[in-house]
């Protein structure tokens, strides 16, 4: 399977994003496609050995449009700069046009003024109405302003479909084509006791205004990206690498994995390392959205772009180009901006009819007004004046303006969306589980008690000590890592523990270790899982009382079968973690905490947070069924469970069977153990300063590590979807009101909008008010509840 990323021109509405789809769709091996309109990039997901790019693309030639592939290089300064050049050109195309053509309408309008309004108006110069004079102004107007039309409503014609353009066309063609005929035969008009009226300012004022719209849609659709450009922005051009111990400035595009670069105080980091030398602060602002500044010393990693503030730091380039961070995070923004909301599948189904039956209501408008009035002219501009009012644009621009922004303010506030799905379903949360160990704690646990069963005698606990340090230093689990730095502060050399390396190492996800070490079988883990192992553990039950009531995490050590250790590690709360919890319970989600650690450490943490639900000594391979059970369960329990004001523990597995409509559950976990989970969530939330594992399994990802973050992420998620019903219920509106006053349905009382040239400007207002409230999304703040 592949995924492609095309670039798309030619579009102009709705009905041809439509159209590009199925298209795409009809490739064999395409087994996936989604095309946005307001991004203008079509994902295409398919079998490499059935189809490939070029097939794809001849697809897209022969409906009439063209693409390109989007480089794999995320930040590259030519194709920016080459965008910035498109943009700019077809900016200046619309901008001559739309002068142009503004010049020759206003004078066919003035001309045309004293008949419509049926005076002598002597400040018109009376050539202005001469059916000549306006012939020889609207023709330029028809056919090169409006040229872009003709030539989109043919391409649609040839792939058998209709669009906006050929609304616009059939529209302005019968009004021009109508006044030729009447201008070069008035007497065959006469004659038949037809009006010998012209109507060139419909055509040409409409062309006028939907230009205007367009303009209006091209800068406003631009300022959608402003996100992705600012990130962008964010790396500098160039590098100070160190090469023979000389000081040289290179173009970033030069940089290589293992360079070591130096940092002055003021300057952007230019891309991701680790430190080697120097202490400074750095300010990730603009990657994390936390606005203080982190210590950085060696060993430490820098992220590109970031800015180093008070010292210089010199490091090791360990990710370049399209592998660093801000890479990455411009690469999943521009994914999410590509991608599709659930909630815009009413608009594509509607889109994809509504031209057609915009033909067909003008086709029975023209023939009732005749029928009725017989009057040619009035019926022709009736007909006309529903081809142009109806224009699918708005609906089909509702959606994704409001996604590209959202998800670009996200990644200004340090979080990563990585689709339209997530963003919308983040709203409907009712249920979010927290993981303990990393997420609501800081994750960087630390022995603070250690037992022996030959009591406190130094001898036996550093023997004991450095045999568990020799077993742990195979296991990559932070409480690993917290017990070998405990050993090394007990003046156990390094070399001695690895010296003692453990033969036959095991490893037991969620319940310990186990290894041969000086010809003893050394176990380290649960009680449970030792007490399963028939080892008794009696022997530290008073101490476990103790340690667990301060919600301590137990580790047990067992040699050769028998009992002989226990350690205590604490791990701190995030000086954050309560409020969240709190903010979270008073938005009306339940709160639940999911942890693989005993069930009096866990009700200590869970009392301590005001959590009132808590599911404790569950393996990594339970949690994922834990999640399911979760979404099972019936809406609305968490009053129920709040009212004694206790916490409700379980255990796995949850007896949870009520066949109730599912909830939306959200997961929040940062270990590779969350993985599961964060994949089996409806919104898996991982914390950025986790794994790459749980990134990857995750919908949001909040790249400092803040919990804050989880309330922004809901927060936003809450105005976007408000701005989406916003758009959706004025395009919907709009069409719903403006086909049925075009057609003269409340004649006489609004007879005066049957003129194409009120229907035109209507249409070119619907798109860009479209636009410009999705745009006031940029205003988004999170609300400060701590």
């Amino acid at each position: 399977m592949e995924t492609l990323t095309l670039k798309l021109s030619g579009m102009s509405c709705a009905a041809c994003a439509q159209s590009v789809e199925a298209a795409i769709r009809s490739v064999p091996g395409v087994l996936q496609c989604n095309v946005n309109f307001a991004a203008e990039i079509a994902t295409v997901r398919y079998e490499k050995l059935r189809t490939n790019l070029e097939k794809i693309q001849a697809a897209i030639d022969a409906a009439g449009y063209s693409s390109y592939s989007q480089s794999d290089e995320v930040i590259n300064t030519v194709e920016e700069d080459a965008k910035s050049a498109a943009y700019l050109a077809k900016s200046r195309n619309l901008t001559r046009k739309l002068i142009f053509a503004s010049i020759h309408s206003i004078q066919i309008f003035l001309g045309s003024l004293p008949h419509m309004m049926g005076l002598h108006l002597s400040f018109i110069p009376t050539v202005l109405s001469n059916p000549w004079v306006q012939l020889l102004l609207a023709t330029p107007v028809q056919f090169w302003c409006g040229a872009f039309f003709y030539r989109n409503a043919w391409k649609a014609f040839k792939g058998r479909r209709a669009t906006m353009d050929t609304l616009v066309v059939l529209g302005t063609s019968a009004a021009y084509f109508y006044s030729l005929f009447v201008t070069l035969f008035p007497d065959l008009f006469i004659s038949n006791g037809l009006m010998t009226d012209v109507y060139y300012e419909a055509a040409t004022v409409v062309i006028t205004l939907i230009l205007l719209g367009r303009l209006l849609e091209h800068h406003a659709k631009s300022k959608t990206y402003e996100s992705i450009r600012k990130l962008m922005g964010l790396q500098p051009k160039t590098a100070c690498i160190i090469r023979d111990n000389v000081e040289i400035n290179i173009p970033i595009q030069e940089v290589a994995v293992g360079d070591v670069i130096l940092v002055r105080p003021g300057e952007k980091i230019p891309v991701d390392g680790e430190v080697i030398d120097g202490i400074s602060s750095v300010d990730e602002a603009m990657i994390t959205g936390e606005s203080m500044p982190v210590k950085k010393q060696p060993q430490d990693e820098v992220i590109g772009a970031t800015i180093n503030k008070t010292s210089v730091l010199i490091f090791q380039a360990t990710r370049v180009g399209r592998d660093t961070v801000l890479s990455q995070i411009v690469k999943l923004v521009q994914e999410a901006q590509a991608s599709k909301a659930p909630i815009q599948r009413l608009a594509d189904r509607v889109t994809g009819w509504f031209v057609p039956a915009v033909i067909a209501i003008a086709s029975i408008t023209f023939l009732v007004w005749f029928s009725i009035v017989g009057n040619l002219t009035l019926s022709l501009i009736t007909a006309i004046g529903v081809l142009i009012i109806a224009c699918p644009c708005a609906l089909g621009l509702a959606t994704p303006t409001s996604v590209m922004v959202g998800t670009g303010i996200g990644a200004e506030h340090g979080i990563l969306i990585k689709g339209a799905e997530s963003l919308e379903l983040a709203h409907k949360i009712q249920t979010i589980v927290l993981d303990k160990t990393g997420t609501l704690t800081e994750g960087k646990p630390t022995v603070t008690d250690f037992f022996t069963a030959k009591g406190t005698q130094d001898q036996n606990e550093l023997k004991l000590l450095q045999m568990v340090a020799a077993v742990e230093q195979d296991s990559e689990h932070p409480l690993a890592e917290a017990i070998i730095k405990y050993a090394k502060s007990q003046g156990i050399d390094t070399v001695k523990i690895q010296s003692l390396r453990a033969r036959n190492f095991q490893a037991y996800p969620g319940m310990g270790i186990q290894g041969g070490v000086s010809g003893c079988l050394v176990q380290i883990g649960t009680q449970r899982w030792l007490e399963e192992q028939g080892i008794n553990t009696y022997r530290f039950h008073k101490q476990k009382i103790i340690l667990e009531a301060a919600g301590k995490t137990l580790v047990w050590i067992a040699v050769d079968g028998s009992i002989q250790g226990l350690v205590g590690i604490s791990d701190a709360l995030k000086p954050s973690s309560k409020e969240v919890v709190r903010v979270l319970q008073k938005m009306g989600l339940d709160v639940i905490m999911l942890t693989g650690d005993n069930r009096a450490s866990a009700i200590a943490i869970a009392l301590q947070l005001g959590i009132k639900r808590v599911f404790a000594e569950v393996r990594p391979d339970q949690k994922a069924q834990v999640i399911q059970s979760l979404k099972s369960e019936r809406n609305g329990r968490q009053g129920e469970r709040e009212k004694g004001g206790r916490v409700d523990l379980q255990l796995f597995p949850p007896s949870l069977t009520t066949p109730f409509p599912q909830s939306i559950v959200a997961m929040v976990g940062d270990g590779i153990n969350d993985a599961p989970a964060l994949a089996q969530a409806d919104v898996g939330i991982a914390i950025g300063t986790g794994t790459d594992v749980a990134i990857a399994a995750s919908d949001i990802t909040l790249i400092s590590g803040d919990l804050e973050g989880i309330i922004t992420a809901i927060q936003l998620s809450r105005a976007t979807i408000r701005n989406i019903r916003q758009n959706l219920l004025f395009a919907f509106i709009y069409n719903l009101a403006g086909i049925p006053i075009a057609t003269g349905v409340l004649f006489p009382f609004t007879g005066w909008l049957l003129n194409p040239i009120i229907a035109g400007a209507a249409m070119a207002f619907s798109s860009f008010s479209v636009i410009t409230n999705a745009l006031r999304l940029r205003t988004f703040q999170p609300k400060i509840y701590f």
